[in-house]
């Protein structure tokens, strides 16, 4: 009987996945975003930075920046949910992971952001919902906090077009 893999042996494949997933996108770090893992879950961090300010009056996060934020939680989200299954069944090398050997990433069809209030000039964080994910098309909830999870400042929904799956 094989043994089980020590937690840390886990804990560290997960991370790197993670690690190479977020990586693979410059964009995300322009943003400075950045994801924490408990388990399969993914909470989105956009660290608070000057260049994020749209109405420096306010001052308040630029809606821009509020919906790349949304976007990229749930197109990280799906991502994730598509290397879970495999990562865990250890069809993954983690040492050969890289932006390059990566699945692509799922693609936009469209979001829609509604904004609540003015995003404050801190951290703010996101979690992203999966509704329905195929083959071919996934439709993703994701709400957007800062120092309370329950006044969410924005929310989206959005539709995206998943990439073909080789096997």
């Amino acid at each position: 009987m094989k043994r089980p893999e020590p937690v840390q042996v886990i804990k560290q494949r997960r991370d790197s996945a993670l690690r190479a997933l977020v990586d693979g996108v410059p964009y995300i770090r322009f943003l400075g975003i950045s994801f924490d893992r408990r388990g399969d879950e993914l909470t989105g961090v956009l660290h608070y930075d000057d260049k994020l300010i749209g109405n420096p009056m306010l001052p308040a996060l630029h809606g821009g920046a509020t919906a790349a934020f949304l976007e990229v939680t749930a197109i990280v989200t799906l991502s994730w949910a598509m290397l879970w299954d495999d990562l865990e069944a250890g069809h993954i090398d983690v040492d050969a992971l890289s932006p390059e050997t990566l699945p692509r990433v799922p693609k936009t069809i469209d979001i829609s952001i509604d904004y609540l209030r003015a995003g404050l000039p801190r951290d703010a964080y996101a979690r992203a919902r999966i509704n329905r994910s195929g083959r071919r098309y996934a439709s993703v909830h994701v709400e957007a906090w800062q120092d309370n999870r329950d006044r969410l400042f924005a929310q989206g929904t959005g539709h995206f077009l998943m990439p073909r799956r080789d096997g």
